[in-house]
């Protein structure tokens, strides 16, 4: 048997599992994909056990930080970013780590035609904030505002996080999210709900807003951008693009079947 698996908390909500077993049996491989609830404490031990079976990991929160120093190897993308959301584990059980979340949102955001993006916001301060910063660099952003409820923690973002992903940031509280909503693109990086405070302080203008959230969709917070005139991109097509480029790097075969991912998403809503 070939297992793979999310490894995160909570878990009981995630796609993932009916994005990956639809692109197994599109592809015709007779894998197992599963959610497995793993605090930062368990990942070490769990990842100390792992037997033949196992072929690749999905992350979520809050893993992706943690898992970086229990890779063998990390590719440029998660050195650059300091997170990892995808584990390959080789026949030699060797763990490869790579980051396909930038990947899911760059498709995302140019699928919905944003393809430059010189002022950016980012909402929150953790792994997928990293993501978002590292989007708006590529977008040509060179200095970015990052609004965090918790700016002791979004310190954690400025030094060498910055110097990686090369790109400036202001950290901001989260009472000042009003003087920097009207950029060209604001990503809200945080889970369902936590940006919905913010709905009212829209006011009508231009640009995008990308809210990673894909359930309950859409949220207060991106209903009442789109009301306001921005471009809502949600975060279903990054999930489903981040998935299939983890199907691709775990299972050798491309491309990824997108189509039927997708179809899955829709039967589990």
């Amino acid at each position: 048997m070939t297992r793979l698996a999310l490894l995160g908390s909570p878990v009981d909500a995630a796609l993932s599992p009916a994005l990956h077993r639809a692109a197994y049996t599109a592809m015709g491989l007779p894998w197992t994909y599963h959610a497995i609830e793993c605090q930062p404490q368990d990942l070490p031990r769990f990842l100390g056990a792992l037997d033949g079976s196992w072929r690749g990991f999905s992350l979520t929160m809050p893993l992706k930080r943690t898992v970086v120093p229990l890779l063998d190897e990390a590719s440029q993308t998660v050195t650059r970013i300091g997170a990892a959301n995808t584990i390959v584990v080789t026949p030699n059980g060797r763990l490869l780590g790579e980051n396909t979340d930038l990947y899911g949102m760059m498709r995302a955001l140019r699928e919905a035609d944003v393809t430059t993006a010189t002022t950016v916001t980012v909402l929150g301060a953790g792994a997928t904030a990293c993501t978002a910063l590292a989007a708006g660099r590529e977008l040509g952003c060179d200095q970015a505002v990052v609004i965090a409820r918790d700016t002791g923690r979004a310190s954690s973002l400025l030094g060498p996080t910055a110097e990686r992903i090369g790109i400036k940031i202001s950290i901001e509280p989260w009472t000042a999210a009003d003087h920097h909503l009207a950029v060209d693109l604001v990503v809200s990086a945080m889970p369902p709900h936590a940006a919905d405070a913010l709905a009212p302080l829209w006011t009508p203008g231009t640009g995008t807003l990308m809210d990673v959230v894909y359930r309950p969709w859409p949220s207060r917070f991106a209903h009442t951008a789109q009301e306001a005139g921005r471009r809502v991109v949600g975060g279903l097509p990054m999930l489903v693009h981040q998935a299939a480029r983890q199907v691709v790097l775990q299972t050798g075969y491309s491309p990824a079947p997108i189509t039927e991912m997708l179809l899955a998403c829709q039967r589990e809503d």
